[in-house]
């Protein structure tokens, strides 16, 4: 067992190499370039929005109050007129890209203290490279890939788009992975 405490390096620098890649991945791989389509009608659709007085938050359409009310009549009507979608509103103003960076990272730390936490239950200093390699990947893997594919199953979003997100999951877990393989105390080769 390997206590989350001498892990510290790992974590970190796990984290630094995740967020460099991702910049990469995002910023000269071309493969997210059509993760969204614009609306048809954007101004339109934006000035009803914005007259509608919709804060910030996520919203459903049509919008049930109730499982009675979603089965009635009515709501049925409307599901079947459309659209029907979910819909995110963020603040106005550019995106905040300064501060989804620096969330972006905390989040990458995160997954490398549940990542260390789990591989240091489960090994000792010393073992060999492949082992930490497969334990820190399935756990790394898991916590970038797969928290997705709820998307796609209950918000619509396009299976596209999350198999891309899945496949950039990966990447980051076997980053992470190969961090922990190599920092690991008393790694062997």
């Amino acid at each position: 067992m390997v206590p989350v405490t001498e892990l510290w390096l790992p974590i970190l620098l796990s984290a630094v190499f995740v967020f460099v890649v991702s910049s990469i991945i995002h910023m000269v791989v071309p493969i997210h370039k059509n993760d969204f389509k614009k609306l048809p009608g954007e101004d339109k659709v934006c000035d009803a929005i914005r007259a509608g007085g919709a804060s910030p938050g996520a919203y459903m359409f049509p919008h049930s109050a109730s499982m009675k009310e979603m089965g009635s009549p009515e709501m049925m009507e409307k599901y079947n007129k459309g659209p029907v979608g979910h819909m995110t509103v963020l603040p106005s103003g550019p995106p905040a890209m300064g501060k989804n960076l620096v969330l972006w990272f905390l989040y990458s730390v995160v997954i490398s203290v549940f990542v260390a936490y789990i591989a240091g239950l489960g090994l000792d200093k010393g073992v060999e490279y492949m082992k930490v390699f497969r334990i820190a990947g399935t756990v790394a893997i898991l916590g970038y890939a797969f928290s997705y594919v709820q998307d796609s199953i209950w918000k619509g979003q396009p299976w596209a788009n999350t198999f891309r997100y899945v496949f950039d999951g990966v990447i980051y877990g076997l980053v992470t992975a190969g961090t922990f393989g190599w920092l690991w105390p008393g790694a062997v080769a």
